[in-house]
């Protein structure tokens, strides 16, 4: 697998998509490419630059600044070339911490293509701990946009490049300088002899999860690539020049892999930002961008759904009697959705969700009103993605996911009567082990080779993948019985007043901590702040009531608390379930 054997290629372009599809190339893992010659970054590279050339395919949002296909190739070949010269080997880390951008990415590429290798870290991710993974890769440089060079402010002795404007930094007389990077001259030919294999490590991710401390996530050329080459038609059409806006933190693999390379194989136009992602701002720049792709996170839909469209059918009686009307119901559910889909710019073919659970009140909604979303699933560990579905797909009822990706075999370990286990994958996308971390890969992986993945799924008679938690977060009820977290959250999640909940075990029973949206409880009962926290724990006791007479006896809620602050939450917005509870696993008694 390690030496792919190639033939002669030809190459063949669909005429309605303007996409290479690579026959005749012959590969000892049978894996067949779609849109590049060989699963490395310099093979992607040069073939959409090839492909795409003076196409734009980045933009920044408000700004003059764009780069075409060619731009990007050029500024990432004179990176390579500035960083073999000053003694960047094989193998050698260098770290990338900064906000989305096409500098971000063009850094990223000068490393791997030389065989380098990039550390994306999280911007969010707290001083002490960027420091500590910068010290445990004993990395020989490191990319920081101005905004994050606080970050790395105690590490010494290390080159630094600024991402802003791709730059080497250097003290000169007191004085803070910049060498531009784009401008080194570019040495193609010792670029060539550095090209890394299809199975070298590209990337070292260091996860921030919901369970405890963060682990380096090693994925490959092959790892990364195969998995988006793998999705780039096989759930929404995209053609050369459609449009794409970028969101999401690039060091998280879910928007790298999806909402940046697959965009960049199939010749689309990228737009970021250029500022934290706030939803009022998001939804400015969707009316003006207009996008046919995007990628996001649960949270977002779920605001719009519930801050804006629940609180406007809630007031109108007859709104609310027309959808309460079997004959009435499918054109309102028409109208709203196409109010809804000009809210985020009127040409969204595919509007992704990953990186946590969708609420399923939104997702019930997102469904009736045909909105044209599709939610993955996966994890860093497996580039990301183990399942899917299109759009179009979504008849299928809200809960399940979709379809296992074709490269994949999932299996459910230890299920238990209903048919539930851990799942665990075997595939090209999955993760090559945790950097310096034997003893964690010796945990995941298990005999035969399959990723234990740590969450619970269900697979329906059509093949269909359903996630019902986390392994880890699993309760033992007093009888034995199997109680996830995720599922009564979700109950208490669609009451009204309710912003989100964590429910743990305590003292032999079940506690939910719930997070009140006390300014609308507010707004819609009409009353003085100061009356706002008596109504506000009558409310939680009326809410423990109605929740229980929807659970099953011995799932039921001993107590309700307010949470007063918000969760804690890792990069892609789940809530640190660690840091409310301390004990991995528990039963009740």
């Amino acid at each position: 697998m390690r030496k792919a054997l190639h033939n002669k290629r030809t190459r063949s372009m669909k005429n309605d998509r303007n996409t290479m599809k690579t026959e005749n190339i012959r590969r000892e893992d049978n894996l067949q490419p779609k849109t590049i010659p060989a699963y490395t970054f310099p093979d992607f590279l040069q073939t959409i630059s090839a492909k795409y050339g003076n196409r734009t395919c980045y933009r920044i949002y408000n700004t003059n600044t764009s780069f075409t296909y060619n731009q990007i190739r050029d500024y990432a070949d004179s990176i390579s070339s500035y960083l073999i010269s000053m003694g960047i080997m094989k193998g050698d880390r260098i770290a990338i911490i900064g906000e989305g951008s096409p500098m971000w990415m063009i850094m990223y590429l000068g490393i791997v293509s030389i065989g380098a290798i990039a550390v994306p870290i999280l911007p969010d991710f707290p001083d002490c701990d960027v420091v500590e993974i910068i010290s445990i890769c004993k990395v020989k440089g490191i990319a920081a946009s101005r905004k994050y060079m606080h970050k790395i402010a105690g590490v010494k002795n290390i080159p630094v490049f600024r991402l802003d404007d791709l730059s080497a930094i250097t003290a000169e007389s007191g004085k803070i300088s910049g060498y531009p990077l784009i401008k080194c001259t570019i040495n193609r030919t010792e670029i060539a002899k550095r090209k890394p294999l299809e199975q070298d490590t590209a990337s070292i991710i260091f996860t921030s999860g919901t369970t405890g401390a963060s682990k380096g996530v090693m994925l490959s050329h092959l790892n990364i690539l195969r998995c988006a080459d793998l999705a780039t038609d096989e759930y929404v059409n995209i053609r050369p020049g459609m449009k794409a806006i970028s969101i999401l933190p690039m060091a998280h693999v879910y928007e790298f892999s999806l909402g940046q390379i697959i965009p960049l194989m199939t010749g689309m136009e990228i737009t970021f930002l250029g500022k934290q992602p706030a939803p009022s701002i998001v939804m400015t720049a969707l009316s003006e961008i207009r996008p046919h792709v995007m990628f996001s996170v649960p949270l977002l839909i779920e605001k719009v759904y519930k801050s804006v469209i629940l609180p406007t059918l809630n007031k109108s009686e007859v709104l609310s009697c027309l959808i309460q009307n079997h004959l009435t119901r499918p054109l309102i559910y028409h109208i709203i959705g196409r109010k809804l889909r000009r809210k985020f710019g009127g040409r969204l073919i595919f509007f992704g969700i990953g990186g946590a659970a969708l609420d399923r009140d939104t997702e019930e909604f997102l469904h009736n009103v045909r909105f044209p979303y599709a939610i993955g699933y996966g994890l860093t560990e497996t580039s990301p993605l183990i399942a899917g579905c299109k759009p179009s797909h979504r008849s299928q009822k809200p809960g399940f996911i979709g379809k296992i990706v074709n490269d994949d075999e999932v299996i459910l370990l230890d299920k238990d009567a209903s048919g539930t286990g851990e799942v665990a994958v075997k595939g090209p996308n999955v993760m090559k082990g945790y950097y310096q971390r034997p003893d964690l890969d010796s945990e995941v992986f298990t005999e035969d080779g399959y990723f234990r993945t740590g969450d619970l799924g269900y697979i329906d008679e059509k093949g269909n993948l359903s996630i019902r938690g986390r392994v880890k977060t699993m309760i033992l009820g007093p009888g034995g019985e199997n109680i996830y977290p995720e599922a009564i959250e979700s109950i208490i999640n669609n009451q009204d007043f309710v912003d989100e909940s964590l429910v743990i075990p305590e003292n032999g029973g079940l506690v939910a901590l719930v997070r009140l949206n006390l300014e609308q409880m507010q707004k819609t009962l009409n009353l003085p702040l100061n009356e706002i926290r008596v109504v506000a724990s009558d409310y939680l006791s009326q809410l423990r009531k109605e929740v229980n007479a929807k659970l099953s006896s011995f799932s039921k809620l001993t107590s309700i608390r307010e949470q007063e602050s918000p969760f804690e939450r890792t990069p892609t917005l789940k809530i640190k379930r660690f840091l409310y509870d301390g004990s991995a696993s528990a039963a009740l008694s």
